[in-house]
């Protein structure tokens, strides 16, 4: 049996202090995705349209099923890696991330792609479920059974990742191939809509009746009724019967920092529609940088007798001098990235891996997890050393638990504002 999916993707800035989307949705015949950057400056949304740019290739091929999750993983991967060449051409970019849900189907089977805190839910049979794991550290403590699944709902540090895409080579998704049935509907959303809406109103919405689009602008709507903060952004896709004689729609659509980023407005004859967008948005994110015509190919030198060996020793010591230096790199950069430390990042504590120096070129330190906490809430003195970096940890549970202590100081310290005190 063959299947096919009608889809829609729908986004919103949300009501917190966000001045852009973050976020980036794309919805095709075959692929659906989902992404949620983070990071400062305008790193957020170029980390997810990055990603986005990099995946809407695999859209309207053909693969064998194994193949589809092979090709997903190694897009995923090749995503992973752009956004680490973005870090190392822009200063400003560093410390830029994203989740990633992307779905890749195949057939009447279905690649799936996961990594962060972004959700993936299926309703079978009328039954809702979740389908992906977060990668959170509520998750974390829900798994080793300290938080019940009510907890977990309302825990001040919900929105602690503690795996995202941030170019490092071991950011790696969960992977997984499932099987879509008609009547299926896939529902792809950024933490912006279950961090505000109950799970059961969620539920409700997305196993009622109403078309992809329906149902996308439903969610949007209950997250903004609800005060969302945050960037929400959906994507809803049916499952249908492929023989069946259902309309469906073979344009792409795109929403979020993947659409505004688009550069088509700059060239002539720009494309208008969305699947002229989306490619024009894959062909700029992957232009090459020109070559150097000025690149001229070193000689190949010749000696003779005794200099030729006299060379070769040089070139030996010379190949030993190196391979010794980079071991002693190699270990002190691993040295450095067993530590921990707090500083502001983006307005929020955040927990930096590495240490604050670097070596020249070559940073040593990294965004690991921002936290939901604002530095301008916390008691002055805290403020002062998270500014400073001087709170530093030699575990990331240690950097945790630091950042809990400065969540304590400021409940304390507001409740003192609050009684007239002053802290």
């Amino acid at each position: 049996m063959s299947i096919s999916l009608r889809y829609a993707a729908r986004t919103d800035i949300g009501l917190g202090s966000k001045s852009r989307n973050e976020d980036s949705g794309y919805a095709g015949p075959d692929l659906l995705v989902l992404a949620d950057g983070m990071g400062g400056h305008a790193a957020g949304d170029m980390a997810s349209s990055t990603v986005v740019a990099e995946l809407i290739d695999l859209d309207g091929a053909s693969f064998a099923s194994d193949e589809a999750l092979r090709r997903l993983a190694t897009a995923v991967h090749n995503a992973n890696a752009r956004l680490r060449a973005e870090m190392d051409d822009d200063a400003e970019l560093e410390g830029m991330g994203t989740t990633l849900i992307a779905f890749l189907r195949s057939g009447n089977m279905l690649a799936l792609a996961n990594i962060g805190d972004s959700r993936a839910y299926l309703v079978r049979d009328g039954v809702f479920s979740q389908i992906t794991k977060d990668h959170s550290f509520v998750q974390t403590l829900l798994d080793e059974g300290r938080i019940t699944a009510e907890e977990a709902e309302h825990h001040p540090q919900r929105s602690l990742v503690t795996r995202v895409l941030t170019g490092r080579e071991d950011d790696e998704p969960d992977l997984s191939l499932r099987e879509a049935k008609p009547g299926d509907r896939l529902l792809l959303c950024s933490d912006g809509l279950p961090d505000y809406v109950a799970g059961p109103t969620i539920e409700q919405i997305v196993t009622g009746d109403g078309t992809p689009a329906q149902i996308a602008e439903a969610l949007i709507a209950i997250a903004l009724k609800a005060a969302t903060r945050d960037n929400v952004t959906v994507v809803v896709a049916d499952v249908v019967d492929g023989d069946d004689d259902v309309p469906t729609s073979t344009t792409p659509q795109i929403v979020g920092a993947a659409a505004a980023h688009d550069v088509s407005s700059d060239v002539a004859d720009a494309p208008t529609s969305p699947a002229a967008k989306a490619a024009a948005l894959r062909r700029a994110a992957n232009t090459p940088a020109p070559a150097d015509d000025d690149d001229e190919e070193l000689p190949v030198l010749a000696e003779e007798g005794p200099r030729r060996f006299a060379w070769l020793r040089r070139i030996l010591f010379a190949i030993l001098v190196v391979a010794v230096l980079a071991v002693i790199g190699i270990f002190g950069y691993a040295a450095t990235q067993r530590q921990y430390y707090l500083t502001e990042h983006d307005g929020k504590v955040t927990i930096y891996q590495g240490i604050s120096q670097n070596l020249g070129p070559i940073k040593l330190h990294s965004v690991n997890t921002v936290s939901d906490i604002w530095v301008a809430d916390l008691p002055s003195y805290d403020r002062d050393k998270v500014a400073a970096g001087s709170m530093t940890a030699g575990s990331k549970e240690a950097a945790i638990s630091i950042v809990e202590n400065l969540r304590s100081d400021m409940v304390t310290c507001q409740a003192q504002v609050a009684d007239g005190s002053t802290c």
